[in-house]
C-alpha cells in the first residue's frame, strides 16, 4: 500500500510540474504588433472611416443605412507578415460581437492563420475561437513551438463582424516584417462585387470564403465587396469601383439579391458604368445559383432561371455592342455537383465555397495571367 501511495504521490507531483511548465510556457513574454504596421491586403480603398472597413467614407451618404452598416464587416481583408517567432497569436477588438443562428462564430467573427510552405501553397494553421471580454476583445495563440526561422504568414479577418483594432502577437525577441511582397501580390487586383454568398456566408472559418480561396490560388489581391442582402447593383457602387485605380478585373455576382425586374432593368447600366470608365479592364458576370430546394419548390424553380435569363439578355446586349473584355459564368454546378454545398439551401458550406471557386478559377486564371 505504501508503494502505491508513493507512486500516486509521484504521479501527482509530475502532473503539477507539467501544469507549471505549461503555465510558464503560456506566460512566455510576447509583443503585440499593430497590424497597420504590417501589410494589409485585399482593400479597395484606404480612405475609410475605420482601418478595416470595406467602403470609402465618401459613400456613407450615398447608400442605404443597412448597406453601409454591412460594409463595415471586414470580409476578405487580411494581414500579411513574416516572422521567426516560435509562437504566433492575435488580439483584436470586434465592432459588434454579433452572432447568427446559421453561421459558425469562427467564420463570422474569428480569424484564420495561414502559413506559406515551400511547395508554394498556403496552408491553414489554426483558427481562433472568438471568446470576447466585456470590451469585445478577442485574444488567442494560434500556434506554439514553431521552428524559429523566418516564415510567411497571413491572417484573415472576420467575415460578418467589423474590427476596430488588430494586433499580431509574437515572441518578445522575435523579428517580424511585412513579408515577401510577391506572395499575394499587390501587382494584380480583382474587385469582387456581390451578395452575402460572396461576402462569405456561411463559411465555417474566414479563409474559406470564395474570394480568399481564389486569392491564394491566383496569388493576387481580391477586394471583397460582397454586401449581405445589399448587392443590388446600386449605380453609385459601380462608379466607386470603377475609380479603383489598380483594378485588373471586375467580378460581378449580384443576382441573389436582385429581383427579376432588377436583373432586367439595372444590369446593362451597372455594367456599362464600369465598362465606359475602364474600357480596358475585363469584367466577369456570374449567374445566380439555382438553390437545391428550387428543384422541389415549383415557384422558385421557375423564378430563379428567369432572373438568370434577364441577366444574360443584358450580357448579350453588351456583347453585341462590344465583345471585348466581357465574360460570363453560368450557374451550372456553381454551388457544387452534390446537395451538400449549402448550409440553409442558399448560403454555402466550405465545400460549397470550394465548388464556387473551382467554377470561377478557369475563367479568372487566364485573364489574370495576361495582366502585366
Amino acid at each position: 500500500m505504501k508503494t502505491i501511495n508513493r507512486l500516486v504521490l509521484l504521479l501527482m507531483v509530475a502532473m503539477l510540474c507539467g501544469v507549471a511548465a505549461m503555465a510558464a510556457d503560456d506566460e512566455k513574454p510576447m509583443k503585440y504588433i499593430n497590424a497597420k504596421d504590417l501589410r494589409i491586403i485585399n482593400r479597395g480603398w484606404t480612405n475609410t472611416i475605420r482601418d478595416y472597413d470595406r467602403l470609402p467614407a465618401f459613400l456613407k451618404d450615398s447608400v442605404r443605412d443597412v448597406l453601409w452598416e454591412r460594409s463595415q464587416c471586414s470580409a476578405g481583408i487580411a494581414v500579411r507578415f513574416a516572422t521567426n517567432s516560435t509562437s504566433v497569436g492575435v488580439k483584436y477588438r470586434l465592432l459588434w460581437d454579433t452572432h447568427m443562428k446559421h453561421m459558425a462564430d469562427t467564420g463570422l467573427k474569428g480569424t484564420d492563420l495561414y502559413i506559406h510552405e515551400g511547395d508554394s501553397v498556403w496552408r491553414h494553421v489554426n483558427t481562433n475561437r472568438p471568446y470576447t471580454d466585456s470590451l469585445k476583445w478577442c485574444k488567442s495563440t494560434y500556434v506554439s513551438n514553431v521552428e524559429p526561422r523566418m516564415q510567411e504568414y497571413m491572417v484573415y479577418l472576420p467575415l460578418y463582424d467589423g474590427v476596430e483594432e488588430l494586433y499580431i502577437a509574437v515572441d518578445s525577441a522575435a523579428t517580424i516584417t511585412c513579408g515577401n511582397p510577391e506572395l499575394i501580390s499587390d501587382k494584380k487586383k480583382i474587385i469582387a462585387y456581390g451578395t452575402s454568398i460572396l461576402q462569405g456566408g456561411c463559411a465555417s472559418r474566414t479563409g474559406m470564403a470564395a474570394t480568399n480561396i481564389l486569392s491564394r490560388e491566383l496569388n493576387c489581391e481580391i477586394v471583397n465587396i460582397g454586401i449581405s442582402g445589399e448587392g443590388k447593383m446600386d449605380y453609385c457602387m459601380a462608379r466607386a469601383m470603377a475609380d479603383i485605380a489598380d483594378a485588373d478585373l471586375f467580378l460581378l455576382d449580384p443576382i441573389p439579391n436582385c429581383t427579376e425586374m432588377m436583373c432586367d432593368t439595372l444590369t446593362y447600366d451597372f455594367v456599362n458604368i464600369i465598362r465606359k470608365a475602364r474600357p480596358d479592364i475585363p469584367i466577369v458576370m456570374v449567374e445566380g445559383p439555382i438553390y437545391p430546394y428550387a428543384r422541389y419548390d415549383k415557384t422558385m424553380g421557375n423564378y430563379l432561371p428567369r432572373k438568370n435569363a434577364a441577366f444574360r439578355r443584358n450580357y448579350e446586349k453588351l456583347m453585341a455592342e462590344n465583345p471585348n473584355n466581357l465574360y460570363y459564368v453560368d450557374c451550372v454546378n456553381l454551388d457544387g455537383v452534390e446537395d451538400d454545398g449549402t448550409v440553409d439551401g442558399i448560403h454555402l458550406t466550405d465545400l460549397g465555397f470550394k465548388y464556387y471557386a473551382a467554377k470561377l478559377l478557369p475563367v479568372l486564371q487566364p485573364i489574370m495571367e495576361s495582366v502585366k
